[in-house]
C-alpha cells in the first residue's frame, strides 16, 4: 500500500533516512518509532507530499507520488497530526464533514451520501451520540477520535497519524491504539502512526517501523523484538514478548 524505493530524507547536511526500499501492508497497523528529531514527522511528512526528498520515490496505493494530483493525493492518504484542537462553535459532525472535500462539488456541498459516511465514521470511532456536540467542550481523548473520524470520513485506504496519543492519559492511549488496531484489520486501511508508546505499540501493531539513522528497519512485531533493533536503540536491557497474549515486558 505504501512502498519506498531508494528513499533518502534529510535536512541541511545531515541524513536521516538513507536510501530505504521497504513497503507498509494494507490492512495492518504498523508504529514508527525512533528517537525525538531522527525523521518520524519528516517521514509522516514525506509520504503525504507535504515533504522534501533528497532521492528516491514514494508508491501510493501502486501509484508514485508525483504522479498524483491534489485530487487524487486527498483521495488517497489521510494525516492526522499531533496538534490539539478546539474548534468552538463548530459541530463535531461538521469537523468530520471535512473529510468530504476531496469529493463534494465546487462549492462544497453535501450530498445524501456524503452525510451518512459522516455519520457513519462517527460510528466506527464510537462518537455518534457527539455529532451536535462542539469540541471546545470535549476531552482530548474524545477530540482525538472526532479527527480520526475526519480522516475516515476522507475514504482513503492509508491513514497517518503524528503521535496521536501525546496528550492523553494511559487508559486512553490504549484505548486508542485498540482503536486503530480495529479499523486497521476490520476497514482494511493501511495505518500508520508514530509514537513513544512502545510497550503499546509492541503489544497492539503488527509490524514496527523503526528508525535508527540513517536507516529504518520494518519488521513484524514479533520479529522487531527478537532483532535486537530495540534493545540497541531504547535500553541496555531485555524486551520480553509474549506472542500469545500480545504482552511486553522491558527489564
Amino acid at each position: 500500500m505504501i512502498r519506498f524505493e531508494n528513499l533518502t530524507l534529510g535536512y541541511g547536511s545531515r541524513t536521516l533516512i538513507d536510501n530505504l526500499s521497504t513497503s507498509i501492508k494494507a490492512g495492518e497497523l504498523t508504529a514508527l518509532v525512533g528517537r525525538n528529531g531522527t525523521g518520524k514527522s519528516t517521514l509522516l511528512r514525506a509520504i503525504t507530499g507535504l515533504g522534501d526528498r533528497i532521492k528516491g520515490n514514494i508508491y501510493l496505493a501502486g501509484k508514485p507520488i508525483d504522479s498524483l494530483t491534489t485530487a487524487e493525493l486527498a483521495q488517497t492518504v489521510a494525516f492526522v497530526t499531533t496538534d490539539k484542537v478546539r474548534i468552538a462553535n463548530l459541530r463535531c459532525r461538521d469537523v468530520v464533514a471535512l473529510g468530504r472535500a476531496p469529493y463534494t462539488n465546487w462549492i462544497g456541498r453535501m450530498q445524501v451520501q456524503d452525510e451518512e459516511i459522516v455519520m457513519h465514521s462517527m460510528a466506527l470511532v464510537g462518537m455518534s451520540d457527539y455529532a451536535d456536540k462542539t469540541m471546545d467542550r470535549m476531552s482530548d481523548g474524545e477530540c482525538q477520535r472526532i479527527m480520526i473520524a475526519r480522516a475516515l470520513a476522507q475514504q482513503t485506504p492509508i491513514i497517518l497519524l503524528d503521535e496521536p496519543t501525546a496528550f492523553l492519559d494511559m487508559p486512553n492511549r490504549y484505548e486508542l491504539c485498540t482503536l486503530l488496531q480495529h479499523l486497521a484489520h476490520q476497514e482494511k486501511k493501511s495505518i500508520l502512526f508514530s509514537t513513544h508508546e512502545l510497550d503499546i505499540a509492541l503489544a497492539l501493531c503488527d509490524s514496527i517501523a523503526l528508525i535508527s539513522p540513517p536507516q529504518l528497519h520494518l519488521l513484524p512485531t514479533e520479529q522487531m523484538v527478537s532483532s535486537g533493533h530495540i534493545e540497541r536503540l531504547f535500553t541496555s536491557g531485555i524486551v520480553n514478548f509474549n506472542p500469545t497474549t500480545r504482552s511486553v515486558s522491558i527489564k
